[in-house]
């Protein structure tokens, strides 16, 4: 079922759908549906998200700033115009050393 606060049939400025907090991370759901969701995040310089895991295989595009991924033992940096696979069950961190906003699509396995 789609977010009722994201209007239909509009060509929305990404850049202008979460507000940064100062310091902090915002985020905004797009789309949320039985096969996955869509949020939009936006990152203050310096703020990260923790070692964690997902039950859901996820992509991370980055469309401002930099940001440096640890997917598992590996370390990726992307930048605007990049997109990295977070596979499900697979910690995986993110690091903003500048401030940068990305979209995470997350996709649930139908199968």
């Amino acid at each position: 079922m789609p977010v009722p606060s994201l209007p239909a049939a509009q060509a929305l400025a990404l850049h202008d759908l979460v507000t940064p907090t100062a310091h902090g991370i915002a985020s905004r759901m797009l789309a949320k549906a039985s096969g996955g969701n869509v949020t939009l995040f936006s990152f203050d310089a310096g703020q990260a998200l923790t070692t964690h895991t997902s039950a859901f295989d996820a992509l991370v595009l980055v469309l401002e700033g930099r940001l440096d991924l640890t997917v598992d033992e590996a370390r990726v940096e992307a930048v605007p115009g990049t997109v990295v696979r977070l596979p499900a069950n697979v910690p995986h961190a993110v690091d903003a050393p500048e401030a940068s906003r990305m979209l995470l699509i997350m996709l649930k396995d139908l199968a």
